[in-house]
């Protein structure tokens, strides 16, 4: 067989491939109501703060993503939910109050730590959601927040 006729073939093949994914579907993460163990019930959040953590977090860390339009095509569908469903068992802001204290305080700490040293949102995210980087000050906002709602479940 001849080279081109291979590279004829394995295209041919990958093509296919790439149409009969399209057809594997993966579970949303999209909330029908709000959680009555969200954080924002349960701890002051004030709303500077829910907005940046809404912006900057919530995609991954609650159980309502905002999906963008190239989340419909599989690979990505695929990766997008894995990242979410990561993200969702590190995190999730919209079980919060579930925790026990210890895992609070902990969750918190990480909050601050990931937020200050930039390690959150992840740069992956903040490539295309350029609304989610976060300045210095807003990290701070974020900082300050934490040792608020510290203060409340020590």
């Amino acid at each position: 067989m001849k080279k081109s006729s291979l590279i004829k073939t394995g295209l041919g093949f990958i093509i296919i491939l790439l149409i009969v994914i399209q057809f594997f579907d993966v579970e949303k993460n999209v909330a029908i109501a709000p959680s009555e163990n969200a954080i924002e019930k349960h701890y002051s959040v004030p709303n500077p703060v829910q907005k940046l953590l809404k912006t900057s977090c919530y995609d991954c860390h609650s159980n309502t993503t905002v999906y963008p339009a190239y989340s419909n095509i599989q690979p990505v569908k695929w990766w997008l939910a894995d990242h979410v469903n990561s993200g969702k068992r590190h995190l999730n802001f919209d079980e919060f109050n579930t925790y026990p204290k210890e895992k609070k305080l902990k969750k918190l700490d990480e909050i601050a730590e990931t937020v200050r040293s930039g390690e959150m949102p992840l740069t992956s995210y903040t490539l295309i959601h350029h609304n989610a980087k976060l300045s210095d000050a807003e990290k701070a906002e974020i900082e300050q927040w934490v040792n608020e709602v510290k203060k409340h479940i020590e």
